[in-house]
């Protein structure tokens, strides 16, 4: 898992009671079914406080994408309401919180901007991160249930061999993701996701096309995300991609270690 630069804003003022949340930038619902809001009430939960929290959410990260935009967001009121309360907590204490809001939680309460996910994704390994570069994001404009995808997807029909410990080698440094095509890096849930719509696999070929030196679905999908070593022919397969397929499409890079 490797943070980026893009990322969603979250307000948090605190309020003489109960949780208010209000959203920008997409049509969510902004009621205690969101993360946003759920992690306030789990938190204040877990901290025995009463006080009350209001919550604004500027949203940039496609909804319902594969990138997290949603667990990056609960990870920050947990931090954020970790330190407005001075409740203390440890970042071992907030990941505990963030796993009963989300797998990817965890990930994003922790201090590192790269890590090796087990577990539901809550057990973390430091991995190095992806280096200087620049990501294409390519989101296809439509929403793919995460739900749906590991209901449909066999976990136990074949193995690879891989070995995990050589990935974080593998995935840093200077040169991320080259001799991606010899099979090094997949994601096997794209064999649920592009069946059912081919255009996200066409759009990771287009990538690849570009001169990405790899390409992948990002988690469950739609989006799409492509390797480049030089910014302007990253700014140039987004603009490219742009009038292909509409849909949201970003230029955003690596947090660095």
């Amino acid at each position: 898992m490797q943070k980026v630069e893009l990322a969603d804003c979250v307000h948090i003022r605190l309020a003489k009671a109960g949780i208010s949340l209000v959203c920008h930038g997409v049509d969510l619902a902004c009621d205690a079914g969101n993360l946003v809001y759920r992690a306030a009430r789990e938190f204040l939960q877990a901290a025995g406080s009463h006080q009350g929290v209001d919550l604004t959410l500027e949203k940039r990260i496609p909804v319902a994408a594969g990138l997290g935009g949603g667990s990056s967001d609960a990870a920050a009121v947990l931090k954020g309401l970790n330190v407005l309360l001075g409740a203390g907590f440890s970042e071992d204490r907030l990941r505990e919180i963030g796993k009963t809001l989300g797998a990817d939680v965890p990930f994003f309460v922790s201090e590192r901007s790269a890590a090796r996910a087990s577990g539901i994704g809550d057990i973390l390994q430091p991995a190095a991160s992806m280096g200087a570069c620049w990501i294409v994001l390519a989101n296809p404009g439509f929403a793919v249930s995460t739900k749906w995808v590991y209901e449909n997807f066999a976990l136990t029909t074949k193995g690879n061999p891989y070995k995990l410990g050589r990935l974080p080698r593998h995935g840093g440094g200077r040169s991320p993701g080259r001799g991606v095509h010899g099979g090094q890096f997949c994601n096997d849930l794209e064999s649920v996701t592009l069946p059912r719509h081919p255009e996200v696999g066409a759009m990771k070929e287009e990538l690849l096309a570009d001169g990405a030196t790899m390409a992948l679905m990002t988690g469950s999908g739609p989006t799409v995300f492509g390797i480049f070593h030089d910014a302007k022919q990253a700014v140039a397969s987004k603009d490219t991609m742009m009038r292909r397929h509409g849909g949201q499409v970003l230029v955003t890079r690596p947090l660095p270690a």
